[in-house]
């Protein structure tokens, strides 16, 4: 495309340095109405382009080349119209710099100008000039930065600052004195990139490692940014930079030629920068500024831009990103192996100290400056078992894999295949590596990010960069199971045993710790399939464990534990674990200890490598109690429970001896035969003393309320004991709502003489203890109002519910999901509802229900950023189960209207 400025300028200023024309300030508004006109018009038509098709580069360049046209002519006219002339133009030269300068600029993009000048003229006329071609730009709502320098200003601010040194390598001549800036040039490459070259790349890599901790330090984030993000295009820059000042070269072509990378490299740097910036234009676009987040929203725009279609049960989008992190991961690749050449030294200049001398540790491997190197590269050709090899023995010596061998093994990947995959020595030696007491999840994100994982466990290639589109999973699968095994691996060594001790004790206790990494590693497998996956996970393990040369033993447990990853969760999350016979149930599906230790602590990495905010104290105590429980059973090595009847009378009888000197022993029989019998066989008899006291007080206030804080539990137990009546469970979640406290968990216990015993595990929306007395007594005020009648709980709600003007996040949505279970309990039909989390949700629900007729016996409820897994155990008015398919029907209908209508 080229562009052709003048006809948007009217022939009278199209006569530059015309004596006898008009001033610069005369034209002006003439200037700038011709620029807006000449922007607009190829601004559209490299839209069009883009829309079209156009690549990344050819956008890119275009863009650059239309500003190009603009600022030319603007500083010319400038230049000419303040009748400086080309006598001027000889002292004073217009350069771009930074991403401008490399001639690549997105829709949004900031453009970066310097005005060079040679000092002849004086430093306020170049200032004018500067600042009238910046009032043009700034008028034109552009981004510009700018500065006015001299070359010697150029080494003094380069040998001071890092990110000066990284534009003047970008720096492009646009108009004025050539030969001031060929000086430039030459000064550039022959005395700014030479000084300090080794402190420019440590600092430079020192900013990669900063920039990760800020926006991620895995390329697989879920919201990534494309530009600063691991494997983004700042990535790509600083390789460049780093290879430019350690190899002085001006073309990109020169490292091909001096060695440094081959023809097939080069061609990943420039379809990796392509494929970026075709990208980032959309970005742009899309969001009509300049904008680097790969939000939710942004992701299925441009997944339907690109042309991507939903497939089955896999979203566009989720194919979309798959293919972003798979980039992504090779420009990363690209990127630390380039950096790596250009910090390496020359293995003969390291020889002259001993310390350095190579170290012989076998199967032709070699340690190095501590690195692992493989000085001839024939050998894993003639025996591609060596790369298995090569990974346990950098793992056994503590070393890194030098860049060299890491190009090894990329480059021999095709020579993995079934052979290999059945080697009883590899196996062997993979067995090794999950054994090691250290540097187990180190060595398998290694494998995974040279791809050799992938094809070593071709099945773990379903999840190679698989997307989960959803605020709860911040990473892709892949890379959530090496954090799971990451978390496993510190359970295993005792690292976590401070703040993690039952699951650390535990750990110790497991006979083979290379199994229990061996499931945390594909319990996510099936994931790749659609459908249920840990059922087709565990479809899996038997071809896995064939080929891995497992036991028929251990290849059962393999499979055991991949196909019931999910009920550990489940089961602690959302049923009642004060139901001893489902208790039962599920201790009878472990069969042994070991299987419950090793689910336990599959269950428990699994969580925490979600992200850092969904492992909470309140999860790690329902963990730990089905644990307990279940462990109990299989302890004592038989199923069969104790009659009620003989354990409720054994209750009552310790109950009353210990409230003997405090109440008539036939008040406190009357008390506990009216209390539910689930209370009385699921807590200690203490605990039980003190909710009778508690109950015997309602004799003379109609409302008791008690709070007790739980510091290191990470909660508050909030007790609330009344007199029943309709809807008391709503309008206790209303008030609760409307003063911003989270509920965790609810036990409600309902007694035969109309009391009723409420308690509630409760913490802030963040998660934290709500300690504020006056905030506690707001809620006790609502409290009692609220159920004495004299407010009305959904106007309190309400109040909490006006909206803000802040923008919510965009998020993926999905329908809200209403299962009935009358199975699961003997006592009560069991209501899940799956939704997006909402101010005053648990309220809606718990009214819903009131207004259908149920009553609530218990009640779960589990959180997941925006996701909420909310259970209810409920009965009808006469105390049974709701068993009429019509009355179920009704129940869904309800709750789902309700759920879908709250706004």
């Amino acid at each position: 495309m080229q562009f052709f400025i003048d006809p948007y300028f009217p022939d009278t200023i199209n006569a530059v340095g015309d004596a006898g024309m008009a001033g610069f300030d005369e034209k002006r508004s003439l200037y700038l109405s011709g620029c807006k006109n000449f922007l607009a018009k190829y601004r559209d038509d490299i839209r069009q382009m883009h829309n079209s098709g156009a690549s990344g580069s050819d956008v890119t360049h275009l863009l650059s080349d239309m500003m190009d046209e603009l600022n030319n002519r603007l500083f010319l006219s400038i230049i000419y119209d303040l009748g400086g002339g080309d006598s001027m133009l000889e002292h004073v030269s217009l350069v771009a710099v930074g991403g401008y300068g490399r001639g690549e600029l997105n829709p949004y993009s900031d453009i970066d100008i310097m005005f060079l000048h040679d000092g002849i003229l004086p430093t306020a006329t170049v200032e004018d000039i500067a600042q009238k071609l910046l009032y043009f730009l700034w008028d034109m709502r552009l981004d510009v930065g700018y500065s006015v320098r001299k070359i010697a200003d150029c080494i003094e601010m380069a040998a001071a600052d890092g990110t000066v040194k990284t534009a003047l390598m970008d720096a492009r001549f646009l108009s004025g004195s050539r030969p001031l800036f060929a000086s430039l040039h030459k000064v550039i490459f022959r005395q700014i990139l030479p000084k300090s070259s080794d402190s420019f790349i440590k600092e430079k890599v020192a900013d990669m490692k900063s920039r990760r901790e800020k926006y991620g330090s895995t390329v697989y984030l879920l919201e990534p940014n494309l530009k600063e993000g691991e494997g983004g295009l700042r990535d790509l820059q600083t390789a460049i930079w780093v290879a430019r000042v350690k190899y002085k070269f001006s073309e990109l072509r020169e490292l091909i030629i001096k060695g440094i990378v081959d023809d097939e490299e080069l061609e990943t740097y420039h379809a990796a920068l392509d494929y970026l910036w075709r990208i980032r234009n959309e970005l742009h676009y899309f969001n009509g500024r300049k904008n680097d987040q790969l939000t939710f929203d942004a992701q299925v725009h441009l997944a339907g831009f690109f042309g991507y279609k939903d497939s089955g049960r896999v979203l566009a989008v989720e194919d979309f990103m798959r293919d972003y992190y798979r980039q992504a991961n090779k420009i990363e690749h690209f990127t630390s192996s380039l950096i790596s050449r250009c910090i390496w030294r020359d293995e003969g200049a390291l020889k002259i100290l001993g310390y350095f001398v190579r170290r012989p540790v076998g199967d032709g491997c070699f340690v190095l400056k501590g690195e692992l190197i493989v000085p001839d590269e024939s050998i894993v050709e003639k025996n591609p078992g060596v790369m298995m090899k090569i990974f346990e023995l950098a793992q056994k010596h503590g070393v890194t894999l030098n860049v060299r061998v890491k190009g090894i093994i990329r480059k021999n990947l095709a020579l993995i295949n079934d052979k290999f995959r059945r080697s009883r020595e590899v196996n062997l030696s993979f067995m090794n590596i999950l054994r090691s007491t250290k540097g187990v999840a180190s060595t398998l994100n290694l494998m995974h990010h040279l791809e050799f994982l992938n094809r070593y466990i071709p099945e773990f290639e379903h999840i190679y960069c698989k997307v989960q589109h959803d605020l709860y999973h911040i990473y892709t699968v892949d890379t959530h199971t090496l954090f799971a095994v990451e978390q496993t691996e510190k359970m295993l060594s005792g690292e976590l045993k401070k703040i993690m001790p039952l699951p650390c004790a535990i750990a110790s206790q497991i006979g083979k710790p290379e199994l229990l990494i061996l499931a945390v590693l594909f319990h996510d497998i099936g994931k790749g399939s659609g459908g249920g996956h840990a059922e087709k996970g565990a479809t899996m393990i038997p071809t896995i464990s064939r080929r891995m040369g497992l036991s028929r033993e251990d290849s059962e447990r393999l499979e055991f534990l991949v196909g019931q990853h999910l009920l550990f969760a489940h089961i602690s999350q959302r049923r009642d674990l004060n139901d001893e016979k489902m208790i039962a149930q599920f201790a009878r599906q472990m069969e042994t200890s070991e299987n419950l230790k090793m689910l336990y602590l599959l269950t428990v990495a699994d969580v925490r490598a979600v992200g850092s905010d969904v492992w909470t104290t309140w999860k790690a105590s329902l963990f730990q109690e089905l644990y307990e429980k279940a462990f109990s059973i299989l302890d004592r090595g038989g199923f069969q429970l104790e009659a009620s009847s003989e354990r409720v009378n054994s209750v009552i009888k310790r109950v009353t001896d210990l409230l003997e000197n405090d109440l008539p022993a036939i008040q406190v029989r009357q008390e506990l035969k009216a209390m539910p019998v689930r209370l009385l066989l699921s807590n200690p008899a203490t605990l039980i003393a003190e909710q009778v006291r508690l109950l015997q007080g309602l004799e003379q206030s109609d409302i008791l309320l008690r709070l007790t804080h739980q510091p290191e539990s990470g909660y508050s137990e909030y007790t609330i004991c009344a007199h029943d009546l309709p809807g008391l469970f709503s309008r206790i979640t209303g008030v609760m709502a409307a003063n911003g406290i989270n509920i965790l968990g609810a036990q409600i216990n309902t007694s035969k003489n109309g009391k009723v015993l409420d308690i509630l595990q409760v913490n802030s929306p963040q998660g934290n203890l709500v300690t504020d007395s006056a905030r506690w007594d707001k809620i006790e005020q609502d409290m009692r109002q609220v159920i004495h009648g004299e407010v009305q709980v959904s106007t309190l709600v309400s109040k909490r519910k006006r909206p803000t003007l802040l923008t919510a996040r965009p998020a993926p949505r999905f329908a809200t999901k209403v299962d009935i279970d009358n199975e699961v309990s003997e006592e009560y039909t069991v209501i899940d509802i799956l939704t997006h989390d909402k101010v005053g949700l648990l309220y809606l629900i718990t009214s819903t229900l009131a207004e259908i007729g149920l009553y609530i016996g218990v009640s779960k409820i589990s959180t997941k950023v925006d996701q909420v897994a909310d259970v209810f155990y409920v009965r009808d008015i006469f105390g049974h189960k709701i068993t009429d398919q019509e009355k179920l029907n009704e129940i869904c209908s309800k709750l789902m209207s309700a759920i879908d209508d709250w706004v």
